[in-house]
């Protein structure tokens, strides 16, 4: 089975800006891919457009670099095409929770049997600095500079309002606890969310690194928390909305499994029992020369 250091053997060396919160999370992707003993056929990555999507260079693996917020769809194919691969979308705030917020729902109501794994970092890093659909309200930007009026995107509860099967937030400070999420969202039949804040170093100065440490707070040590529980779980995502100017003891920000419920039907089984997918009625492999002759010519 392939290593940490078969991973890491990519076509480029990363090139985010030094102590973007990029680097913790594709360092525990790759923890996890080991720990899970998955072969390089047997799983596939989807990166949309943005800082994260420069991951596509930085990971040894089958990938595919979709366009700006279709990431959703170009994995959903993928993972109905052929349902044994495991199926990862890396994707920014803005990439998931703007342009594709339609692919989010639909992907969440199907209960694809796919992980995405979101890059919140709560402004458009890679291009320079505009307000994003998470940015916090009142936070000023370089295309906000008086301030955002709007409330940002609850990512988390929105999932869990949709019947998501797995919903967690995790914080890039903190690898080892991302590594088990990623690992558990990857084993988890049905679609799972991770939704981790990912500071910018560069155009984000509110949420930093110190800014999140002060404030978060791991679900699993939370007494009588449950899981399972839907309802407990929506109130928990509610820690999205806080004042720009919060301070620690005012807004506490959960990490962790916030949904997990187990034995739901996946869009992959449901096909199933209509009949099968279409690619299983082949009998023979297809010759598509001709088709693509005629896009050739």
């Amino acid at each position: 089975m392939p290593s940490l250091k078969d991973f890491e053997e990519s076509v480029k060396r990363p090139t985010w800006c030094p102590g973007c919160g990029n680097y913790a999370m594709w360092r525990a992707l790759k923890h996890a891919l080991e720990r899970l003993g998955l072969d390089f056929h047997e799983f596939v990555v989807v990166w949309g457009i943005g800082c994260h999507g420069n991951g596509a260079d930085f990971l040894r693996c089958q990938g595919f670099h979709a366009l700006h917020g279709r990431s959703l769809p170009v994995a959903t194919g993928i993972a109905l095409t052929n349902p044994e691969l495991k199926v990862i979308v890396e994707a920014g705030d803005g990439d998931a929770y703007g342009l594709g917020l339609g692919h989010f729902v639909h992907s969440t109501r199907r209960n694809v049997d796919m992980t995405l794994i979101a890059h919140n970092n709560q402004i458009y890093g890679l291009t320079t600095g505009q307000v994003s659909p998470t940015s916090d309200h009142l936070m000023k930007t370089v295309s906000t500079p008086s301030g955002v009026l709007e409330w940002p995107v609850n990512p988390t509860g929105l999932a869990i309002a949709q019947e998501a099967t797995f919903v967690a937030r995790g914080f890039a400070g903190d690898i080892e606890q991302l590594t088990d999420l990623y690992v558990a969202a990857i084993e988890h039949p049905g679609f799972a969310v991770v939704d981790v804040f990912q500071p910018c170093v560069t155009w984000n100065k509110v949420n930093t690194f110190k800014w999140f440490r002060e404030r978060v707070y791991k679900l699993e040590e939370k007494e009588g928390y449950d899981p399972t529980d839907r309802e407990a779980a929506f109130v928990e995502s509610l820690s999205t909305f806080h004042d720009l100017v919060c301070t620690p003891d005012e807004c506490r920000v959960p990490t962790g499994v916030f949904l997990r419920i187990e034995g739901e039907e996946t869009y992959q089984e449901g096909l199933e029992q209509l009949d099968g997918p279409m690619w299983r009625k082949a009998e023979a492999p297809r010759d598509v020369t001709a088709v693509m002759d005629e896009y050739l010519t």
